[in-house]
């Protein structure tokens, strides 16, 4: 089992950047499927980015269409933590972001039904 916190979103104008962090505790020793997903009001959860994390491995990176060439997910393993790299942010990118994980394993990462452990959240707000 794993605990999962995020941090860094904050209002900002169009064109700024971001870096979300996602802190993972617990049972850490083993590999996990990482996302990062963000829901906007009214709307469903979207994904955003996914890493493998393996201790010890280099990890393998997807973007949503929506983010590709815009963001950015690097680990550091030294903190548990992973983090996601917003540039170029848009009113659109909007939303609560949260991390996630699920077995390595996994293969259909893009849906949210493959994750067991989320974190709470944290909210992005970007003015025009």
């Amino acid at each position: 089992q794993v605990q999962l916190q995020e941090s860094g979103g904050g209002l900002v104008q169009a064109g700024d950047s971001l870096r979300l962090s996602c802190e993972i505790s617990g049972r850490t020793s083993i590999g996990y499927t990482v996302g990062w997903f963000r829901q906007a009001p009214g709307k469903a959860r979207e994904f955003v980015a996914v890493t493998k994390l393996i201790p010890g491995r280099t990890s393998t990176v997807d973007y949503a269409d929506a983010v590709k060439g815009r963001a950015t997910l690097f680990r550091d393993d030294s903190k548990n933590a992973l983090y996601l790299q917003m540039n170029s942010l848009k009113p659109e990118d909007s939303a609560v972001y949260s991390c996630a994980a699920g077995s390595y394993y996994s293969g259909n990462y893009y849906s949210p039904a493959i994750y067991d452990y989320w974190g709470q959240g944290t909210q992005v707000t970007v003015s025009l």
